[in-house]
């Protein structure tokens, strides 16, 4: 079954680099951002891991916990740990889970359907749309998901902006424009009249009848 936003992410228990986790207890009343990868050891995934590694300050002031999956076992991600280390010039201090039976892969749809993977042998070409990145939120929905192929590297400034944009917009008449950064303009939702949304975020910028930006009310 494909996983569409707004859907419960897939409860899980897994082995991982920081213990047994059971997904929807681990996130709590946090965000929560899953990143995949096809393999340890491999390239891309490295820098990718290491990029997160960096980023950790970041996720945690925004309340939201960082889960890597990679279809190995938590023995390799721990030896894997040093060379993401080594390449970030930080530890990775975030949970990797253990997902070398897929069933994560599967559960979350990184798979494509009757994909030949075999239990030997294994390569990161077997498993290599295990690419994907979902934005999960507090109450346990999906709110984001990309996917990427293994030769394209994830832009983590991306996944940092649009969690901004989740957070922002989460519970509110709000949307986000092209391109918005945090403290720019954001766009307020038809359901709410003219006089209804000047009550609630002031002046507005009206760019055509549809169209009505707002202040940001969390960094204006």
């Amino acid at each position: 079954m494909t996983l569409r936003i707004n859907d419960t992410a897939p409860d899980f228990t897994a082995n991982s680099t920081e213990g047994e986790i059971k997904l929807h207890d681990w996130i709590g009343d946090s965000y929560a951002v899953i990143f995949s990868h096809p393999r340890d050891f491999t390239p891309v995934c490295t820098t990718e891991f290491g990029a997160v590694a960096q980023l950790v300050p970041e996720f945690e002031k925004r309340n939201t916990k960082v889960l890597g999956v990679s279809v190995d076992s938590v023995d390799d991600h721990q030896k894997w740990k040093s060379d993401i280390e080594t390449v970030a010039g930080t530890p990775a201090n975030f949970p990797m889970i253990d997902d070398s039976d897929l069933s994560v892969a599967k559960a979350f749809d990184m798979l494509p359907a009757d994909y030949y993977l075999p239990q030997e042998g294994r390569t990161p070409q077997h498993t290599a749309t295990v690419r994907t990145v979902y934005i999960i939120g507090p109450d346990k929905k999906v709110r984001i998901a990309m996917t990427y192929p293994m030769s394209v590297g994830r832009n983590f400034a991306e996944i940092i902006r649009a969690l901004d944009a989740v957070q922002e917009t989460d519970g509110q008449p709000l949307a986000t424009p092209a391109n918005w950064t945090p403290g720019q303009d954001v766009i307020v939702a038809l359901a709410l009249d003219d006089a209804a949304a000047e009550e609630k975020y002031g002046k507005l910028d009206k760019k055509l009848p549809y169209l009505r930006f707002a202040k940001d009310p969390k960094h204006g």
